[in-house]
């Protein structure tokens, strides 16, 4: 596509700044650069900031910003700074992230494309740019700032299907991979587990706490939001996912990682969506028991998290031999656990009203032999 509707003007020659700051990035990542080029290099992209949001006084130039934009497409200045972000001092990262955030969310004057210019670019020219955003978690010093950008571009579904699609690892040579192109992607073929959504899971379950909860909000805004490609997805890597999110997430050594991500479990099972995702769940054993010693977690919020996945095994009408079996084999002592479980929970009538329809659902079974 042509992404370039602007002719070079004299307006526009003044935006140099793109190809010098951009070099000025290149040296940073060579490590080869002086303080007085790195003070250039944080003055430069202020003065962008500036031009692209304008200041308390004064609104952006529409056309200031179209020039600027078009040169950052040019100079294929977006990638760049993506991968940059965490070499940057404190002001300039957010600098940065403020530059990457209304430059893809830019429309020129009159345009009625369906995407702004500069996301449509990123999505049929350089899906790196994505992935460069992402891979910002392997740093603390970029994870917010890459994160804050990413959970606004991934509103967009090709945006999303990159990401869980893309297949490179980030290394170099033959085994690397090229990042995925959407008209590419295979919607049926099962991932490898190598790609960089896959990477999302170590970056929660070990990164520093902010870089960690950063990490899982972008998590769940991929997970959530396009449902129908998500669901798809789920259902061609169901054994891969939740291994993973089972192992490293539900199980996590961190309480706000477990917590989280027991909540999570629980609203993708219960979405209409992923009704089919559900019914694979439930239907194992190793699941359910996974579920019940959530139950005896010695922290009320996990249990309390754990109930409403647990909730959904018990309540399944078409429970499988497996899971029938655990549930009858346990069923006194469940009896006897249920009745007191969270029991301070006094005013949650819901939740009273759906352990008390699990207990009657737990007495209907056979008493074990």
């Amino acid at each position: 596509m042509n992404f370039l509707p602007f002719g070079r003007t004299k307006a526009s020659s003044k935006y140099d700044i793109v190809k010098s700051t951009k070099d000025l990035l290149l040296r940073q990542r060579q490590e080869s650069q002086t303080p007085k080029a790195e003070d250039e290099l944080c003055k430069n992209l202020s003065q962008m900031k500036l031009t692209l949001q304008g200041t308390q006084e004064t609104d952006s130039s529409p056309p200031a910003v179209a020039a600027l934009v078009t040169d950052m497409l040019t100079h294929d200045f977006l990638l760049s700074l993506a991968g940059s972000i965490h070499l940057l001092r404190f002001e300039s990262r957010k600098d940065s992230q403020t530059i990457l955030s209304y430059a893809l969310r830019f429309r020129p004057p009159g345009s009625t494309d369906e995407d702004p210019l500069a996301l449509a670019h990123v999505i049929d020219e350089r899906p790196e740019c994505i992935i460069a955003l992402c891979r910002g978690y392997e740093h603390r010093e970029s994870a917010m700032p890459c994160g804050a950008v990413l959970r606004e571009i991934l509103k967009v579904e090709h945006i999303a299907a990159v990401v869980l699609y893309d297949e490179s690892t980030g290394g170099e040579g033959e085994g690397a991979g090229a990042v995925v192109r959407v008209n590419s992607i295979e919607f049926e073929k099962p991932a490898s587990g190598l790609g960089v959504f896959w990477r999302f899971f170590g970056w929660i379950d070990n990164a520093a706490f902010e870089a960690s909860t950063d990490a899982f909000s972008t998590f769940r805004e991929l997970l959530t939001r396009h449902k129908g490609l998500v669901a798809n997805y789920l259902d061609h890597n169901f054994e891969l996912f939740f291994g993973r999110y089972n192992d490293m997430l539900i199980q996590s050594k961190s309480y706000v990682t477990k917590r989280q991500s027991i909540k999570l479990l629980g609203e993708l099972l219960l979405d209409r969506a992923n009704y089919s995702i559900m019914m694979k769940y439930v239907d194992k054993g190793e699941h359910l028991k996974l579920c019940m010693n959530l139950l005896r977690d010695e922290r009320k919020m996990v249990q309390y998290e754990g109930f409403h996945v647990f909730k959904v095994f018990v309540a399944n009408p078409n429970k499988s031999d497996a899971v029938r079996k655990i549930l009858t084999q346990n069923r006194d002592r469940l009896l006897r656990f249920l009745p007191g479980f969270l029991d301070d929970r006094t005013d949650d009538d819901q939740f009273l009203d759906e352990k008390s329809f699990l207990i009657r659902q737990i007495e209907l079974l056979p008493a074990p032999g």
